[in-house]
C-alpha cells in the first residue's frame, strides 16, 4: 500500500522532505515530530496576521498542552488560533479523525467499512493528509478499532 506519509515524489522529480526530525515542545518539553510549513497555513485561523517563517515546526499532540505548532525557534501556535479543531486536543467523539474525508471517531467505530475505505482511497493516492489533516500525516494509524458485527 502507498502511505501517504511516506516520501512522495513530486512534479519534476522532487521529493517531499520527511516527518523524522524532531524537537521539544516549549510548554510541556515532550519532543514531537516536525510538520510542513504548508499544514500550518491549511489550519491557521488566519494566516495573513501570523508571521510564519522559513523554519522548521512540529506538532504537539498532547491533549493537556493548548501548543499545537511550535517552531524551531519555539514560537508557539495555541489551539484558539486554528480554524480546525485537533482531535488529539479534543474529548469529543464527533471531532474528525479523517479530515479528508471527514471522518469522526464516533463513525469509525461503528462502521469498520469506513477504515478500508480510506485505506483504499490512500492507497490510491486520493487523500490530502499533508493539507487536510494537522498533524500533515495520514491518519490510519488513528483510527480506533471498531467493533466486529459478527459478535452478538
Amino acid at each position: 500500500m502507498n502511505d501517504c506519509c511516506n516520501t512522495k515524489l513530486m512534479a519534476g522529480g522532487k521529493q517531499h522532505e520527511s516527518h523524522a526530525e524532531k524537537h521539544a515542545c516549549p510548554a510541556n518539553g515532550k519532543t514531537y515530530a516536525s510538520v510542513h510549513r504548508k499544514t500550518l497555513l491549511h489550519h491557521i485561523l488566519q494566516p495573513w496576521d501570523k508571521t510564519i517563517t522559513e523554519q522548521k515546526y512540529y506538532f504537539c499532540s498532547d491533549p493537556d498542552c493548548d501548543v499545537v505548532y511550535f517552531g524551531q525557534d519555539d514560537s508557539v501556535i495555541r489551539t484558539d488560533e486554528l480554524r480546525t479543531t485537533i482531535w488529539q486536543k479534543s474529548k469529543d467523539k464527533r471531532d474528525a479523525i479523517c479530515y479528508c474525508f471527514g471522518v469522526t471517531k464516533a463513525l469509525a467505530l461503528m462502521d469498520k467499512n469506513i477504515k478500508k475505505f480510506v485505506t483504499r482511497q490512500t492507497r490510491d493516492s486520493l487523500c490530502s493528509c499533508e493539507t487536510s489533516n494537522p498533524s500533515g500525516r495520514c491518519c490510519l494509524k488513528d483510527f480506533p478499532e471498531a467493533p466486529s458485527r459478527d459478535t452478538e
